[in-house]
C-alpha cells in the first residue's frame, strides 16, 4: 500500500431505547449539536463491544444491544473525516447522566425532539422511528 492510502475510520452509534424515548447526548466537542451516544471503534475491539463501551462512557448506561438497525456510509457524513457508522438499537434501565464527550444527556420522543441534531443523526433518528412504525425504509440506501 502506498503512504497515501486512507479508509474510513469505523464508529458506532447507539439508538438507547429508555421510558419510551431515545437517548440522546448534548456534544461537548465540536461539532456541537445533540447526537447519539457513540464514537469510534478501537483497534482490536467488536463493534458490539463499541457500542456498549461508548454507552457506558457517554451516559453512564449498561445497555443490551437488541439489534443492529444499518450502517450510515456517507462520506459527507462527518465534515471533519470519513466514517462509517454501525447503528445498534439497545435497551437499558435507569436514567441517562452525561459523561466523557456529553455535556447532557437526556431521553427524547418523536415529538420532542432537540436541536440541530449533529452529524447524520437526524436522518438516522428519522429512519429508526419509520422502522419502529413498520414503515418500508427502502430510501435508506443512499442512491449512486
Amino acid at each position: 500500500m502506498s503512504k497515501d492510502h486512507r479508509n474510513p475510520l469505523p464508529t458506532v452509534d447507539i439508538i438507547i431505547e429508555l421510558n419510551h424515548g431515545i437517548v440522546l447526548i448534548k456534544r461537548k466537542n465540536p461539532p456541537y449539536g445533540w447526537a447519539l451516544p457513540g464514537g469510534f471503534v478501537d483497534y482490536g475491539e467488536s463493534l458490539e463491544t463499541a457500542a456498549v463501551r461508548e454507552a457506558k462512557e457517554e451516559v453512564s448506561l449498561d445497555v443490551v444491544i437488541k439489534e443492529q438497525f444499518h450502517s450510515y456510509s456517507d462520506p459527507e457524513r462527518d465534515k471533519r473525516f470519513h466514517t462509517v457508522t454501525t447503528v445498534f438499537i439497545a435497551s437499558a434501565e435507569g436514567f441517562p447522566k452525561a459523561a466523557d464527550d456529553a455535556a447532557r444527556a437526556d431521553v427524547f420522543k418523536k415529538d420532542n425532539l432537540p436541536e440541530p441534531l449533529a452529524f447524520d443523526h437526524d436522518r438516522i433518528v428519522s429512519d429508526y422511528f419509520r422502522y419502529r412504525l413498520g414503515e418500508p425504509l427502502t430510501d435508506i440506501f443512499y442512491s449512486m
